[in-house]
């Protein structure tokens, strides 16, 4: 555990950006000249605690004491380097990641798309509305839900992966899993990003799978498992004991020879979190680019959107996860994993062109 945090801030964007950058007067947010900063909050953490926490223009960083100074500056050369392209998918624009569940029992979708052919229809129209990535997955992880057998969970989904690779050769498939099998499996069927929610911590023989192939995988942050997370979750301090976590494992796969460039991190909205830790990771979600990975959020239609809205709430949730995606995208996040694409993409095409306009 680290004793200080640096968290980006003050953010400027598109043709303003791109001006107090050139002026040096402002940082690019992870090679993005779309997005600037030119402040860091730097948290002091002792003991669990947060002792202190300031705010720094970039331009008086070097005043710091030598201490500070050095993690300060290690953090921001991870927060401005370029985010490579995974799949062939660049990030220097917000992408979409449309949800494709093969699952009876999902909390948004279960039942829906079972048949082969409706599945693929379904990944026809997200890709259509603006998908870069489908993620595909046959397991449900919903609060309360239950581990299926890896055979049955490969059963549901091996034919409609390879259907989907030989239909759609130029959109990268993502696999939803935790179990080694079916990654193994998905991978050998043309499977290109693995999705673990429990972050390599449900079978141990995951990790080992992912390297062989050289294979990018989103890291995700869940406490508990699904049948028990949302018991009663607790956290010293749920932003920075997340940080702990994804910066352990990033070490941990950087160590055994594993690039950094493949490795997307999900802070794991709803997993293992109750509506106050959920707010403040994404309040400050932005402390995840001093990591140097692409950042994702998956907060479509959660829980925790019933919980602000309280008797406003609907069944689709749209407006709670288009509110939750455009301050995710203000952020610099770069990927967002949602179900409704065609109205998420509405929305990130018009928050883009008001924010680029003069």
């Amino acid at each position: 555990m680290r004793k200080y945090y640096t968290r980006p801030c003050n953010f400027y964007y598109g043709k303003g950006a791109k001006s107090l950058i050139k002026k040096k007067k402002a940082l690019p947010l992870a090679g993005n000249k779309n997005i600037a900063f030119d402040q860091l909050e730097i948290f002091q953490r002792i003991k669990h605690k947060i002792v202190s926490s300031k705010i720094y223009p970039v331009s008086k960083i070097h005043k710091l004491k030598k201490q500070i100074k050095f993690v300060v500056n290690t953090d921001l050369n991870k927060i401005i380097s370029k985010r490579k392209s995974v799949c062939g998918i660049k990030l220097d624009d917000p992408k979409i990641i449309g949800v494709l569940n093969i699952t009876p029992d999902s909390f948004s979708d279960g039942g829906l798309f079972l048949n082969k052919s409706k599945a693929l229809n379904h990944a026809k129209r997200m890709i259509e509305s603006g998908a870069a990535i489908i993620d595909i997955g046959a397991e449900s992880t919903r609060p309360g839900s239950k581990t299926i057998s890896e055979t049955k969970e490969w059963k549901r989904l091996k034919n409609i992966v390879i259907k989907f690779k030989n239909k759609f050769k130029k959109t990268p498939l993502s696999l939803d899993t935790r179990k080694s099998y079916v990654m193994k499996k998905g991978i050998e069927c043309g499977v290109n990003i693995i999705n673990d929610i429990s972050g390599l911590n449900f079978d141990k023989k995951s990790f080992n799978i992912i390297k062989s192939k050289k294979t990018p995988f989103i890291l995700n942050h869940m406490q508990g498992l699904p049948n028990t997370m949302q018991n009663n979750p607790k956290y010293n301090n749920v932003l920075l004991d997340i940080f702990d976590f994804f910066e352990k494992k990033i070490n941990y796969c950087l160590n055994r020879g594993y690039n950094r460039r493949l490795i997307i991190i999900d802070p794991g909205i709803g997993f293992g979190k109750n509506l106050n830790h959920n707010l403040k990771i994404m309040s400050k979600i932005s402390i995840l680019h001093s990591l140097g990975c692409p950042i994702l959020i998956g907060t479509s239609k959660k829980r925790f959107i019933k919980h602000i809205v309280t008797k406003f709430d609907t069944k689709n949730r749209f407006g709670g996860t288009l509110a939750s995606v455009l301050y995710g995208l203000s952020q610099g996040v770069q990927l967002f994993r949602v179900h409704n694409v065609k109205e998420i993409n509405q929305g990130i095409l018009v928050y883009k062109k008001i924010l680029n306009t003069n």
